[in-house]
């Protein structure tokens, strides 16, 4: 099992900044990819951004050039720095770890209980 705490949501005003850890522990597999997701209301899950153990990274369109996904693999913890945040941008966010046992593997999904980011316009 993994459990996966996230903290730093908040309310900001557009244009402001944000950034959001995500904790990770328990059986955590070398080869993994962690994720930010959002999910705003009355709207689908959607990612946000991946990075994998090797530091591969993934952005939706919408989040490039203003936000960076970075992790600690010695402190388990990854991060969303999230920058010029729009009104668009409220969702709870949520984090994703999975595990896969090898490259090309099955993948085991964890996810965090989420944190609210608004941004008022």
């Amino acid at each position: 099992q993994v459990q996966l705490v996230e903290s730093g949501g908040g309310l900001v005003q557009a244009g402001g900044s944000l950034r959001l850890s995500c904790a990770a522990s328990g059986s955590i597999f070398s080869i993994n990819v962690m994720g930010w997701y959002r999910q705003a209301p009355g709207k689908q899950r959607e990612l946000v951004a991946t990075i994998t153990s090797g530091g591969d990274t993934n952005y939706r369109d919408s989040v490039k050039d203003r936000f960076t996904i970075s992790r600690d693999n010695v402190k388990n913890t990854m991060y969303l720095q999230m920058n010029r945040l729009k009104f668009e941008d409220t969702a709870v966010y949520y984090c994703n770890l999975a595990n896969r046992p090898w490259s090309g593997g099955p993948r085991y999904d964890y996810w965090g209980q989420g944190t609210q980011v608004t941004v008022s316009s």
